[in-house]
């Protein structure tokens, strides 16, 4: 418990020293300018009888049509194959990505394949949105884990049936960006907040001239493309990307239930609030008595249950938070109440109902 209050302290610490300025290329990025993605169904060869079994009637047609391709006839009660598996291969086509430059791609078994480990992918086409081929994969995949023995007695580790293929896929054709014939420019946040376009609509009016951006909503910033930067887009680009801004954002408080993981906001506040924190802890168990007759007597020996109830209510902590607490109060509080992190839901909850938090609650 001390050690996830510590953890919490210290991601508020870590929250609270981010007013530094940022380069606008991590916070924005230029619109247009983007990743696609891409995704094909391919078959897996070469496994060692861990592929998918006879039930799985399309990866069945998928081997006859691929043999029927290289011209070899076959029917499908010829077949008796456990040595392949069908796959969804999926990838991200970088921006200005040209032909024969290679990307990672990542395969997933699809049918009812045990293990992918020793597979080798056959030539697979990955497709667009709009249906055009933009990529082809091929070649061995590579495992984070692996599994031996069977169902009743075998051993995994990790997820045998994803996999990937490092520099697996080869660019055939490439995304158009036209930059150079642009006007304008957009630089789209990463988060709407009103506050941090103005800011970096004032910072790039100062560094390249008044007039020059001018923001259109609490997202996107428009850049007029000066005179002396229409054959130089790229050192525009460059300069827009390293100036400096202060970002802002809304108070935020991010739990996780699963993993009891907790994120507070430097600019979270507490209204005046009182937490009280119990529990009832009841117990009920059985013991076992031996009733036994007397010596030479006719009675028999018999096992009597005797069941025990046990119900105890431990002290509750009552912590009051003055109005406008900041995050240091409030992890000082949580740490009194000696919440765990399945309490912090509830808590936080009960906070927010009751209209003493000045944040945002997120659930995930």
């Amino acid at each position: 418990m001390h050690r996830f209050i510590t953890l919490v302290t210290l991601l508020c610490l870590i929250s609270g020293s981010s007013g530094a300025g940022v380069r606008v290329k991590d916070v924005a990025r230029i619109q247009g300018v983007r990743d696609n993605q891409l995704v094909g169904y391919g078959l897996v060869v070469g496994l060692n009888r861990t592929g998918d079994r006879q039930q799985t009637f399309f990866t069945t047609q998928s081997l006859i049509n691929m043999l029927d391709r290289l011209g070899v006839t076959v029917t499908a009660n010829s077949l008796r194959v456990e040595n392949i598996a069908a796959v969804m291969v999926t990838a991200d086509l970088s921006s200005f990505s040209r032909p024969g430059s290679r990307m990672d791609c990542t395969i997933s078994s699809i049918g009812d394949a045990r293990s992918l480990q020793g597979g080798i992918l056959v030539q697979t086409p990955l497709k667009a949105a709009n249906g055009q081929v933009y990529a082809v994969a091929q070649g061995a995949i590579v495992l984070g884990g692996f599994s031996a023995g069977n169902a009743l007695n075998g051993v995994q580790v990790n997820h045998p049936t994803v996999g990937r293929i490092p520099n697996g896929a080869i660019v055939e054709k490439e995304v158009l960006t036209d930059l150079l014939t642009r006007d304008h420019l957009e630089l789209v946040l990463s988060e709407s907040d009103f506050t941090t376009a103005s800011r970096l609509e004032a910072e790039i009016n100062q560094k390249l001239g008044a007039g020059t951006a001018r923001s259109l909503d609490g997202r996107t910033v428009s850049v007029r493309v000066l005179p002396k930067y229409k054959d130089h887009m790229i050192e525009l680009i460059a300069e827009l990307e390293n100036v400096q801004i202060e970002t802002d954002r809304k108070a935020r408080v991010i739990l996780n239930e699963r993993t009891g993981t907790l994120v507070i906001g430097k600019d979270v506040r507490i209204s005046a609030v009182a937490i009280t924190h119990g529990s009832l802890t009841i117990q009920i168990g059985t013991n076992f008595n031996v009733s036994q007759p007397a010596p030479l007597g006719e009675g028999q020996t018999v096992v009597t249950p005797e069941q025990t109830i046990k119900a105890e209510e431990k002290s509750s902590n009552l912590v009051l938070l003055k109005d406008g607490a900041n995050v240091e109060d409030l992890v000082r509080a949580l740490n009194a109440l000696g919440v765990t992190p399945r309490d912090l839901v509830a808590i936080f909850q009960s906070i927010k109902a009751a209209g003493a938090l000045q944040a945002e609650l997120e659930l995930i």
